[in-house]
């Protein structure tokens, strides 16, 4: 995975970042947000994309 397009995503709740995942940046300018099952919460929560 290349570093220009890897993102981190972190739980909106605890803060704990489980997921990377790529992104277009050329074509998505905003800030990524998907439903993922959080493992320190132990549910589905809400994760955004971070720096």
């Amino acid at each position: 995975m290349s570093q220009a397009n890897q993102i981190k995503l972190e739980c909106t709740d605890c803060s704990y970042i489980g997921y990377f995942s790529r992104k277009n940046k050329k074509v998505i300018k905003d800030r990524l947000e998907i439903k993922k099952f959080c493992k320190k919460c132990r549910v589905h929560k809400l994760h955004k994309e971070t720096k």
